[in-house]
């Protein structure tokens, strides 16, 4: 059966030039960075290659890069890391309603320890307000975090905007870039972050390696106790093939992430043309503007998006309903009720995610194969209104 796979914001492949390169990490490099003789050197040495690379993708210096293990840790050390270091200056954090699951459970943890969480509203497209951010400013808030672009729907946040307010009122200012760093320039410095979250995985590195950016002269507090690695901030023997893989994967996203975006983005405005003129209720949610260049996220009336996502997946065709991270809850997405969007037409909504190796010809499929799937499945729908017709 032909495979097409649409889901990349929930895995993707590891690309073959960073496969070649991890792999004489697992064998014959095998020595640990802290040890000092050769082998150890060798091992530091790589690591370090793999920090500048990093690095060099968000515009920061390889010394502000800390590897930790996925991109959820990364946001769990900015978020508590920072709030347990500014504690006796305030407990007040502000932050998005459609952030990731990590930083929400993060934030809705250390409400629980005490701190006050201000969790903003965002528009129809799943924006936040910069006036919203400044307004919700104290003179007991330590920390702003506001992820760079959703996950689930693609939404391109202002960052740079929010950045200079948290400037402007000396507050440390995180952002959670795993779903946008690759895809969108970054710049660090430009944008005012102190603190920024990103994944080896989303960038077609390994899985089981992240990173979290530390801005020169920022302190945190660590989660982990141990060794000194990483800054003392994530202690443990680094996992080198790993984080030789990450620096390989961030290289190369940073050399070809202009033409793969225009690339992505062609695709996804046929995608998104092509289902919504040939298919009757099914809308783009949030606007095609301000979006992720491979993010197409649609809501079809009358159907659930798992029934669809099945059905697709017998014409061999891989896609999502909700976020990956929370696709096992019957909730609807957080997302896109925080858009305004009802729970009955959120259950029905199917999220595309393009990546490096999707092509123009899957695009084709997709759109000659989801119709004839969603009439078959409203035909036999109870929430088809009478009288309707395809």
């Amino acid at each position: 059966m032909r495979r097409v796979y649409l889901d990349y914001a929930a895995a993707s492949p590891v690309d073959p030039r960073v496969m070649e390169e991890m792999l004489p990490y697992f064998t014959e490099k095998y020595g640990n960075p802290s040890s000092v003789y050769s082998l150890g050197f060798e091992a530091n040495s790589a690591v370090e290659e793999a920090r500048e690379r990093v690095a060099n993708l968000i515009g920061a210096e390889a010394r502000e890069i800390i590897f930790t293990s996925t991109g959820t840790e990364s946001i769990n050390l900015a978020l508590k890391g920072m709030a347990q270091k500014r504690k006796s200056d305030g407990n007040h954090v502000v932050t998005s309603s459609i952030e990731h699951p990590a930083a929400l459970s993060a934030v809705d943890e250390l409400e629980r320890v005490g701190f006050s969480v201000s969790r903003l509203p965002v528009d129809d497209s799943a924006i936040v307000d910069v006036d919203k951010v400044r307004d919700a400013i104290t003179d007991k808030t330590i920390l702003i975090s506001v992820m760079s672009a959703n996950n689930e729907v693609g939404a391109i946040q202002p960052v740079r905007e929010i950045g200079d307010i948290a400037r402007e009122k000396g507050i440390p200012f995180h952002t959670d870039a795993v779903a946008a760093a690759g895809k969108i320039p970054i710049d660090v410095t430009k944008d005012n972050i102190d603190l920024l979250s990103l994944s080896s995985q989303d960038l077609y590195g390994p899985k089981g390696v992240a990173a979290l950016y530390v801005r020169k002269g920022t302190s945190i507090v660590p989660l982990l106790h141990g060794g000194r690695q990483e800054r003392k901030l994530r202690p443990g023997t680094e996992s080198v093939p790993l984080i030789v893989g990450m620096g390989k994967a961030a290289e190369i996203a940073a050399q070809e992430m202009g033409v793969e975006s225009e690339r992505l983005s062609k695709m996804r405005d046929q995608l998104v043309k092509g289902l919504t003129s040939t298919v009757k209720e099914c809308h783009l949610n949030g606007r095609l503007e301000k979006r992720l260049p491979n993010n197409a996220n649609l809501r079809l009336s009358y159907i659930e998006g798992e029934s669809i996502v099945l059905n697709l997946d017998m014409k061999g065709i891989q896609a999502a309903t909700g976020s990956a991270c929370t696709s096992e809850t019957l909730e609807p997405s957080h997302v896109l009720t925080a858009m305004g969007i009802p729970p009955e037409h959120a259950h029905g909504s199917i999220a595309f995610t393009l990546g490096r190796w999707t092509k123009g010809d899957d695009i084709d499929y997709v759109i000659e194969t989801l119709p004839p799937i969603v009439k078959e499945l409203r035909a036999i729908s109870p929430m088809v209104p009478e009288g309707w017709t395809d």
